[in-house]
């Protein structure tokens, strides 16, 4: 009975929080709402956003920048915590990319943020296209950049210099920047990075320094030593992609989603 009860209080002040009527959000709150779906709040044994968000030190009165959000997974606990007194800048897919599968997803992206005006409304819609140089935020205005499991793709297209240096430039002296991405074993080679899908906790943090950043502290919250990182289809052989289709698919979901890294970088102040 206490269970439920304290359930019930959690759902409440979720529900509070998306509607304008709390002062400031309570992430577990923010985590429990109602309007997470029972499919995405599966994911959270596997990202552990409570964890990952706190250690990275975001707080509901920060201006944070989240890159390329996809789906919007992140932004769904993001939006509605920093809805009162803070300010999310999403960089998604350019609009102009002539890419169909950025277009889709940047469109059912944009419909996701118009669905819930009250969640959303400190949210501010930008590009992130590091090959341009377009600016993912106004400089030094952001508190904090977050990204998870992107530097695998912009190793592929291999602009991971250039997006680096877009988050330093956003960010004010004293910025935050938190990374998660799934992790390889040390001295795994660059072409077998970029085909797995897994990078080297040592590569993210080289290629971080090199663009300004100091690291601060590294998290295991997000560990899975389950995961070897090395799969038919790389990182994709794992939920939630599950690439083999039915292919040894109870194996796979026995191990669960990958192993990762939770970095913590700062931007040093003159």
């Amino acid at each position: 009975m206490t269970i439920n009860i304290k359930k019930s209080l959690l759902a409440l002040a979720g529900a509070l929080v998306l509607s304008g009527g709390a002062q400031a959000a309570d992430l577990d709150s923010v985590v429990k709402g109602d309007h997470r779906s029972e499919e995405t709040s599966a994911r959270d044994q596997y990202r552990h956003p409570v964890e990952t968000l706190k250690f990275i030190g975001i707080k509901p009165e920060m201006t944070v920048v989240e890159i390329t959000p996809g789906g919007g997974w992140y932004t769904e606990i993001l939006g509605p915590y920093l809805s009162e007194k803070g300010k999310l800048y999403a960089a998604h897919f350019p609009e102009d990319s002539e890419s169909d599968y950025y277009q889709r997803s940047l469109k059912r992206f944009k419909e996701k943020l118009a669905s819930d005006e009250k969640a959303y409304k400190r949210i501010v819609v930008t590009e992130f296209s590091p090959q341009t140089g377009r600016e993912i935020a106004p400089a030094a205005s952001a508190d904090a950049v977050v990204t998870f499991r992107n530097v695998h793709n912009w190793m592929y297209r291999g602009y991971e210099d250039k997006a680096f240096a877009s988050f330093f430039a956003a960010l004010k002296p004293g910025g935050v920047l938190g990374v998660v991405e799934h992790r390889a074993k040390p001295g795994t080679s660059m072409e077998e990075m970029i085909k797995s899908g897994y990078v080297t906790q040592d590569y993210v943090i080289a290629v971080a320094k090199k663009a300004g950043f100091e690291l601060e502290e590294s998290s295991e919250v997000n560990a899975n030593p389950k995961d070897t990182a090395r799969h038919p289809k790389g990182v994709w052989t794992l939920p939630p992609s599950l690439r083999l289709g039915d292919e040894d698919k109870e194996k796979y979901l026995a191990i669960g989603e990958s192993d990762r890294m939770t970095l913590r970088f700062r931007k040093p102040k003159p």
